[in-house]
């Protein structure tokens, strides 16, 4: 989620073991707007927009590998070539990529059109053969008036993202099925899960509505930005989305129905969420309260349900 525009510096997150309740732990504590779960060669990844950094849990040792002020680190994506694709969050948005050290090989600042991310990236993903897309959530204001949200395509090999789909009431998590099909999309103001075919040019087509939140489960709260924050993709092709504002993960099967709910002791806004090896646990990252400046929040484990 990025929400929230107050910029803070803040130094490395403060690691933390602890218990929250018998079936969530804490991993890593004093995280100033986290983000963009990824467990990569058993090193958890993860962000801070507020802090703007990037971070490395170790098993031990939280370690910041990358600030660029202005940024507004939110999604994370890994490529094959083993290197990270990050959003920029803040308004003029941008996508950077690292390498696994956090050191800056490649940054884009506008599409293939010259066009500016303006709103901020919010969300990165990376398919199979290579490519990636990428959401532009849209400008924020305090009460959302503007449907500007659009999709971004990197082909493979590429050097220039191209806009694919736009007129999206806030974009914000995206994720590919497993047979790389179809693309989903949260729509955070409008409370719903998008999905489009996937074309073999890496074109999306088919725009249709894939899941209601509201109508899986009871709103816990009313508010502009309660609906689906980022997402993640099981190997089954189940569908995991984080409420912001509901401090829970839906699990949601590929057809649209409601397979699990799970309730985050450690905070009501949740942002993101990742898998352990196996897909056994599920990493997810937290912020204790949605209207907290700071955004202070944690990474909790919790057990995944098949």
């Amino acid at each position: 989620m990025k929400i929230n525009k107050i910029i803070c510096f803040a130094v490395g997150a403060m690691s933390a073991v602890t218990a929250m309740a018998a079936d969530e732990t804490v991993i890593v504590g004093n995280i100033l707007g986290p983000e963009g779960p990824l467990l990569v060669d058993g090193n958890l990844y993860y962000v801070g927009w507020i802090s703007h950094t990037l971070s490395k849990w170790d098993g031990k040792t939280a370690t910041v590998l990358n600030h660029t002020p202005g940024c507004g680190h939110n999604g994370l994506a890994l490529t094959k070539q083993k290197t990270f694709l990050l959003a920029c969050t803040e308004e003029h948005g941008a996508i950077l990529e690292l390498d696994l050290a956090g050191k800056q090989l490649r940054r884009w600042d506008a599409d293939k059109n010259g066009k500016p991310f303006d709103g901020g990236i919010n969300d990165v993903v990376v398919t199979a053969n290579g490519g990636a897309y990428a959401t532009v959530v849209g400008p924020y204001k305090e009460v959302p008036t503007s449907v500007a949200g659009k999709i971004l395509y990197l082909a493979p090999g590429g050097e220039k993202w191209v806009e694919v789909a736009d007129d999206l009431n806030y974009a914000n998590g995206i994720g590919v099925s497993p047979d790389q099909k179809t693309l989903y999309v949260s729509e955070t103001v409008g409370n719903c899960i998008l999905k489009f075919t996937i074309n073999d040019d890496g074109s999306l087509s088919n725009r249709s509505n894939f899941a209601l939140l509201n109508l899986l489960t009871k709103n816990k709260t009313e508010d502009w930005w309660l609906g689906p924050d980022s997402m993640k993709v099981d190997s089954k092709g189940n569908i995991y989305v984080a409420q912001w504002f509901g401090g829970r993960i839906l699990k949601i099967s590929p057809e649209g129905k409601l397979l699990h709910a799970f309730e985050i002791a450690a905070g009501a806004g949740t942002t993101n969420v990742a898998f352990s090896e196996g897909e056994k646990e599920l990493y997810v990252t937290v912020v204790k309260d949605p209207k907290d400046p700071q955004a202070k929040g944690s990474i909790v484990k919790i057990a995944n349900v098949k």
